[in-house]
C-alpha cells in the first residue's frame, strides 16, 4: 500500500483519481481550496485519510498546505494535478501580485514540491497543449505581451514539464514525470471532449504507484500509458534552470539539493 496525496482533488481528474488509487488499496489524502469543498471531497471519498485545504493561488496558503500535508507523515507519491483552464479572459494578478494562471499552474506546484517532504514519485499534469508554449521565460508574467488565457495556459503547462525534468535531474532519488490526461470531458474540458476519460486518470495513478517498468522511470513525458515526445525546450537545462530561480525569486522558496 503506499500513501499518495493527490492536489485540487475535490472534483475533476483529480478525485477520479484519488478514488481509483482507493480502489486499488492506497491510501489517500485529498486537497481542497476552502472548507466547503473539503466537505463534498469527504463525501465523495469517505474512506479517505484526510483533506488538506487551502488556496493553491495564494503564497500563505500554499505554505499552509505544505504543513498540513507534512504534518500526516511522508506519502510516496505526491499527484500535482491542481489546475486552472485557458478561459482566463483577462490578465489577473493574485494578492500577491504574481499573474492567476502562473500562480496556480506553476508556482504552486513547484512551492509544494520544495516544501513537502520528499517522496519517492512527483507526477505533474501537463496537456497537449503545451507544444504551444512560449519555451522561454522573457514575459512570463505578462506584463509586457497582449493577454491570451489559451497562450498562458499552454505556458503554464510547458513550464510543469521543465519543472518536472528539473526535479528528475537535480533529485535522482525521486521518480518525476509528467504527463498529458488528453482532452477529456470535465469541467474544464467541456462535455464533448473526445479523449478517454479513463485512461488519463489511470496514467496518473499508474506513475503513481505502478511497479511497471515502464513506469518505474523518471524525466519521462506520459500519454495513456505511453511515452511521448515533450515540447523539446522542456529538456534544456537552462530553460529548466530559469523557471526554478523566477519560481524562487516569487515565492522565496529555493528547491533543495539532492540528499
Amino acid at each position: 500500500m503506499a500513501r499518495v496525496f493527490v492536489t485540487g482533488s475535490s472534483e475533476g481528474l483529480g478525485l477520479l483519481a484519488a478514488q481509483l488509487l482507493q480502489r486499488k488499496g492506497h491510501a489517500v489524502t485529498l486537497h481542497a481550496r476552502n472548507a466547503r469543498r473539503a466537505a463534498d471531497a469527504r463525501a465523495a471519498l469517505p474512506g479517505c485519510e484526510g483533506v488538506v485545504v487551502g488556496d493553491l493561488s495564494l503564497a500563505a496558503e500554499t505554505r499552509q498546505v505544505a504543513e498540513q500535508a507534512n504534518q500526516t507523515g511522508r506519502f510516496d507519491a505526491v499527484i500535482h494535478n491542481v489546475g486552472i483552464g485557458y478561459q482566463e479572459r483577462h490578465r489577473a494578478l493574485t494578492p500577491d501580485g504574481v499573474e492567476l494562471v502562473f500562480a496556480v499552474n506553476v508556482l504552486a506546484p513547484y512551492v509544494l514540491t520544495a516544501l513537502i517532504h520528499r517522496p519517492r514519485r512527483l507526477v505533474y499534469l501537463s496537456s497537449g497543449m503545451h507544444r504551444g508554449g512560449t519555451p522561454n521565460l522573457d514575459d512570463p508574467q505578462w506584463s509586457a505581451r497582449r493577454w491570451s488565457g489559451a497562450q498562458a495556459y499552454s505556458d503554464s503547462k510547458l513550464y510543469d514539464v521543465a519543472l518536472a525534468f528539473a526535479v528528475a535531474r537535480r533529485w535522482p532519488d525521486v521518480r518525476s514525470n509528467a504527463l498529458e490526461p488528453g482532452w477529456v470531458p470535465t469541467r474544464m474540458g467541456g462535455p464533448h471532449a473526445p479523449d478517454d476519460l479513463q485512461s488519463g486518470v489511470e496514467t496518473q495513478v499508474w506513475l503513481a504507484v505502478s511497479d511497471n517498468p515502464t513506469a518505474a522511470v523518471s524525466g519521462e513525458y506520459f500519454y495513456h500509458q505511453a511515452r511521448r515526445s515533450p515540447h523539446p525546450a522542456t529538456r534544456d537545462p537552462r530553460l529548466q534552470e530559469e523557471l526554478l530561480a523566477h519560481c524562487a525569486s516569487l515565492s522565496g522558496v529555493t528547491l533543495p539539493p539532492a540528499t
